[in-house]
């Protein structure tokens, strides 16, 4: 087992993932696993960075198949025992001009950007080591799709205290829009939107969790919002660049083991935003 620092982010062969490991390899002294589902095209990437002088590691991983995720969870638990840094960006979103049905939409967006990420928290959580760092990347369609809710139904996702709450309410949204009852329950009409939603809030709870963990002291999780990106995702109609959209996944993934703050929150450009 090797003693050193590891960091492990999901959906990083191309796009704001792959900046986040290009950034992790230049300012964190340990480890650094890109992954992707596809291996040649992780492996690709590792080569692309390795020409700028990096040196991450590769790691296959498919964060809706739990089988990949479990193999990932015992490659790192027999390898280093544990892991200091998580960034779950791995996400998907389909385009403006989709004609999948918005059912089908949902469904799919959410088993991605939400039971994926669910996935890789409930194998990777107990390997986090006191210190460690989370990064869950949301959106600001997540706070603005909270806020095109029904007042009732946004004091109802506010509310929420566990982990399964909040899955509930995603299994809730994916069954209305089957019945194409999701407006009348009180839903927008993203399905991008609402699977941050969930990512934003498990965050806030996933930190309550953990701070009642006396085994482990000061982990640190919060939901980062990249921005609007150039990528393939937004179409590269984005106005950032990719380096740019993975400056406050880094900010969170490296925050100082002696700063207390911020733990549990919404940023967005290195700022605090209301949930």
């Amino acid at each position: 087992m090797e003693a050193v620092k590891v960091a492990v982010v999901t959906g990083s062969n191309k796009g704001v993932g792959f900046a986040i490991v290009r950034g992790l390899c230049k300012q964190f002294q340990g480890h650094v696993y890109l992954t992707a589902r596809d291996e040649e095209r992780g492996k690709e990437a590792v080569a692309e960075l390795e020409k700028e002088g990096l040196h991450p590691k590769f790691h296959q991983l498919d964060i809706e198949d739990t089988k990949s995720v479990d193999k990932l969870k015992q490659f790192l638990q027999q390898t280093y025992g544990g892991i200091d840094i998580l960034v779950n960006n791995a996400g998907f979103a389909f385009k403006a001009a989709a004609t999948e049905p918005f059912s089908e939409q949902a469904e799919v967006t959410m088993a991605i950007n939400y039971w994926g990420t669910v996935n890789v928290c409930k194998a990777l959580f107990p390997l986090l080591r006191s210190h460690a760092r989370v990064a869950n990347v949301s959106s600001f369609v997540s706070l603005v799709a909270l806020n095109k809710c029904s007042p009732d139904l946004q004091k109802q996702l506010r509310a929420c205290k566990t982990v399964e709450e909040v899955s509930t309410f995603m299994q809730k949204f994916v069954a209305a829009t089957k019945k194409d009852a999701h407006k009348a329950e009180g839903w927008p009409d993203t399905a991008y939107g609402v699977s941050k939603i969930g990512v934003t809030l498990m965050s806030v709870i996933q930190q309550h969790d953990l701070d009642q963990d006396k085994s482990r002291s000061d982990i640190i999780v919060n939901a980062v919002c990249p921005g609007l990106v150039a990528t393939d995702m937004s179409s590269h109609k984005g106005t950032k660049t990719i380096d740019q959209g993975a400056d406050t996944p880094l900010y969170a993934a490296l925050i100082s083991a002696d700063a207390s703050e911020p733990r549990g929150k919404f940023i967005s450009d290195r700022q605090v935003k209301d949930i």
